[in-house]
Order: structure tokens, then C-alpha cells, then sequence
């Protein structure tokens, strides 16, 4: 439910780019490694569950992070005179996903 949300957030955030502009929005040394790491094999930390309530909020906070990270870059890949307001848009939907990590926590508990 909180990656539901994260990645909601970050579509919103990209909603008005056309289509072709919003695939392919990783970055490509994040890319390289995520090749790398299915080319291994599954890694066993993505079936491990957080323990405590710091490492969820660690979590959240990576995934809000890389949410942003996208977001600013599909922002890149839209029309320069929409530019402006996505990242605008963007960094709005960063600051309230941080704003909502208590709750999360709690939800997730």
C-alpha cells in the first residue's frame, strides 16, 4: 500500500507529459545496476521485510526520494514551456509524501 501510494504520487507528478516522454525514466547507471542485479537473480532484500520502524521510515524515505528522482527527470523529457511546473509540481508531491510518512508509519504497523 505505501509503494502504491509512493508511485501514485510520482505519476501525478508526470501526468501531463505525453506518453513517449514518461517511459524510460530511470536513470541509466541505475539502470546498468538493476541489470546487473536481475541478471544474478532476485536479492534476497527485496522478499526481507523491515524489522522496526526505523527501517520502514529509511524505506519510505529511499522511495519518496527516487519517486522525485523520476519525476524530475521525465519532467526533462517534457516540452521546456511545461518544464517549470512539473518540477514545481514535483517537489510539491516529494514535500507532501514526506509530510505523510508519519502516517504511513502508523498504517503500516
Amino acid at each position: 500500500m505505501i509503494r502504491q501510494l509512493i508511485i501514485s504520487s510520482a505519476m501525478v507528478a508526470c501526468a501531463a507529459l505525453p506518453a513517449a516522454h514518461a517511459q524510460d525514466t530511470t536513470p541509466p547507471q541505475n539502470a546498468a545496476l538493476q541489470k546487473q542485479e536481475i541478471a544474478k537473480g532476485e536479492p534476497a532484500r527485496w522478499s526481507q521485510a523491515d524489522a522496526t520502524k526505523a527501517e520502514r521510515e529509511r524505506t519510505l524515505r529511499k522511495e519518496i526520494g527516487a519517486a522525485l528522482a523520476e519525476a524530475k527527470q521525465a519532467c526533462q523529457k517534457g516540452a521546456a514551456a511545461d518544464r517549470s511546473t512539473c518540477q514545481k509540481d514535483a517537489q510539491a508531491t516529494y514535500q507532501h509524501d514526506l509530510a505523510t510518512i508519519p502516517q504511513l508509519l502508523t498504517q503500516s504497523q
